[in-house]
């Protein structure tokens, strides 16, 4: 299959085009590079551009004949999202109106979206299922939901076939090494503490130790980010024409702040002190997924069950590159 990869020089978009054409797949990379990294594409094609410039999408869905898209391409820090929410309506949103608009010019059909767990806000059961209502507390969660909705009536109306993948947190690094988490600034839990680890911080914050979790400590599911490749590369052989899929992405199992500061200390030999401080505002107390449906759906398990086989992935992609991709 010929696949745009939007955002692919981004962290969870740069492992999903590597598995994308290790599997035989014809991939096209398209990436504004504002918060993605050109070394992260490696030798997959690059195309320089933005989703508002409308022309250049369509240019490169007919120039080579794209039959379905991967789409990763948006803004992410939910403080962020508080503090500049005209930033990710803009981006998040218009641009993929725009991107939507530009595959149906080009008859381009299929896309896997990639959605979050934050459309959900502060879960009233956990795990978390499909069904449970979708109520988010902050700009990016809505932005999320606001395409799912778009998703569905586009669908509706023109034929749209979709899957709306909501991603638990996204962690861990490559197999092979050669690709990994780097964001500026890093606001994820598992980078932060290995950049401690590694003498670039002097401690890391824990949020908060009075939650009603086993340690006080917020509780996450962590899903690799290698699984989470592996879940669009089935989704995308799934779609047809109209098809809806929305499904939770996660192990189904949580890890709690302290528990992952734990067993990085265990991983790096490495004190890795930490700060207590208060509870961030908007932060639920536990969010773990689900993931029957995806089973169910796509034949999809998450195999990296083990947060300290996570968190050693990682920890061996910030040793060889402690600047991150450098540029």
């Amino acid at each position: 299959m010929r696949v745009l990869v939007t955002g692919g020089a981004g962290y969870v978009g740069s492992h999903a085009a590597k598995l994308l054409a290790a599997s035989g797949h014809d991939v096209v990379i398209v990436d504004n590079l504002a918060e993605g990294h050109r070394a992260a594409v490696g030798k997959l094609p690059l195309v320089v551009a933005d989703l508002l410039d409308q022309a250049a999408i369509v240019d490169v869905l007919t120039k080579h004949r794209i039959e379905a898209v991967m789409h990763f391409a948006a803004f992410a820090y939910v403080g962020v999202s508080v503090t500049e929410p005209a930033k990710y309506y803009h981006n998040n949103i218009v641009g993929t109106l725009a991107l939507l608009d530009a595959m149906l010019a080009a008859d381009v059909r299929r896309i896997v979206f990639s959605s979050t767990c934050a459309t959900y806000g502060v879960p009233t059961k956990v795990p978390i299922r499909e069904d449970h209502p979708q109520a988010p507390i902050n700009p990016y969660g809505f932005t999320k939901l606001a395409i799912e909705r778009a998703l569905a009536d586009y669908s509706h109306a023109y034929g749209l076939g979709y899957a709306a993948l909501r991603y638990f947190n996204a962690s861990g690094a490559a197999a092979d090494g050669t690709i990994g988490e780097d964001h500026d600034p890093e606001t994820h839990l598992i980078p932060l503490v290995l950049q401690v680890a590694l003498g670039q911080r002097e401690s890391v914050d824990i949020f908060g130790t009075d939650y009603p979790t086993p340690d006080g400590t917020c509780v996450r599911d962590y899903i690799h980010v290698d699984d989470l490749a592996a879940a669009h590369l089935l989704a995308i052989k799934k779609l047809g024409d109209g098809s809806a899929i929305k499904l939770n992405l996660g192990t189904g199992r949580g890890a709690s702040v302290q528990e992952v500061v734990d067993i990085a200390r265990a991983v790096t030999g490495h004190k890795i002190p930490t700060r207590l401080t208060g509870r961030r505002e908007g932060d639920p107390p536990e969010l773990v997924a689900d993931p029957a449906a995806a089973k169910r759906e796509l034949g999809w398990v998450a195999e990296h069950q083990d947060m300290r086989g996570i968190i050693e992935s990682a920890w061996r992609w910030h040793k060889a590159h402690p600047n991150g991709y450098g540029d």
